[in-house]
């Protein structure tokens, strides 16, 4: 139950997180709470306290900074696709140190980029943020798909790897499409309903 719920967070992050500030805010804090936790394998109570201290804190520290929202929900899921990264690249025992250089590295990097490109660039983010909830969900699922989570072989390493970025694929797709005014994108739908313009 608790993987469906993450799984359902990070569907609507990875395909609608860019309509709502909110929504990303809360969605991003809980998730990076819970993947955080989840590096560790923690218990399924530690893992919903990190997530709902979280999404708390990103949620309070956004409403008394609102003017810097943006840069926040860049580092949310910046810090969260660090932690999917952390997960990735480490067999057995997990390093606290290696894991938050890598998690604070992306974190920043994402801030920075979020803030500098606004909509586009979180359109990526909450993409690439959700799929790695989603997948952190899905592997709590079921045992055959333990394997997104903490992968044994290389095998599975690429695996994971491909599946993370094609629900970010999917998801900024989607995205893309259903809030291209929001991105000030004009799609192929609309261009057909304008029409082709006229000198």
């Amino acid at each position: 139950m608790s993987g469906i719920a993450v799984l359902l967070l990070g569907a609507l992050l990875c395909f609608y997180g860019i309509r709502s500030v909110h929504l990303a805010v809360l969605a991003g804090g809980f998730g990076l709470g819970w993947l955080v936790a989840n590096i560790f394998t923690a218990t399924l109570t530690t893992l919903f306290l990190f997530a709902l201290i979280g999404a708390v804190t990103a949620w309070i520290v956004t409403t008394l900074i609102f003017k810097f929202s943006t840069y926040l929900i860049g580092g949310l899921t910046g810090a969260m696709m660090g932690a999917r990264t952390a997960d990735l690249l480490q067999h057995g025992d997990k390093s606290w140190a290696l894991s938050a250089i890598v998690v604070l590295s992306f974190a920043v990097a994402s801030a920075f980029i979020a803030d500098k490109y606004r909509a586009r660039a979180l359109l990526w983010l909450t993409s690439i943020g959700g799929a790695s909830m989603i997948l952190s969900g899905l592997s709590t699922t079921t045992d055959a798909l333990e394997f997104l989570r903490t992968p044994d072989t290389s095998g599975q390493q690429v695996l994971s790897a491909v599946a993370w970025i094609a629900l970010s694929v999917a998801g900024w797709i989607v995205q893309r499409h259903l809030f291209a005014d929001k991105l000030g994108i004009e799609t192929v739908a609309s261009r057909r309903e304008t029409g082709p313009v006229k000198n």
